[in-house]
């Protein structure tokens, strides 16, 4: 478990760094990342602009790791995200919401998939202010 929390917490570092190409390094050549039951960002270019979405959403965006832990689902990397919406035509209100991404990793020690959720409905409560 020491491992997949190191992992976990230089993953969490990735988002915070605003360069998501250090995010997509984190996944497998053609892995994949969905959020919250949307369509999956597959390879490393899509998953690098997804991460982009939200690094430029949220300029000061910061994510933290609450825990990593595994169940009977796989691994769950629980986080919460910090940031203002102060990206082009941001709101300019201030974001705090928790989720997790409930991962896949390959044998290679590489998120082969990874599918996040959080609740869209508070998100956007707060978007909205």
């Amino acid at each position: 478990m020491s491992e997949l929390n190191d992992f976990a917490s230089r993953y969490a570092k990735a988002w915070c760094s605003q360069d998501s190409e250090s995010v997509a390094a984190f996944f497998a050549e053609n892995g994949s990342l969905s959020v919250n039951d949307g369509p999956p960002a597959v390879g490393r270019a899509a998953i690098a602009e997804e991460a982009r979405g939200f690094m430029i959403t949220f300029p000061d965006m910061v994510v933290t790791m609450d825990d990593v832990t595994r169940d009977s689902d796989g691994t769950k990397f629980h986080w919460t995200l910090t940031g203002t919406n102060t990206g082009p035509g941001g709101t300019g209100k201030r974001v705090r919401i928790s989720g997790y991404e409930l991962w896949k990793i390959n044998n290679d020690g590489l998120i082969a998939e990874s599918k996040g959720h959080f609740d869209s409905a508070e998100y956007e409560r707060q978007l909205r202010g």
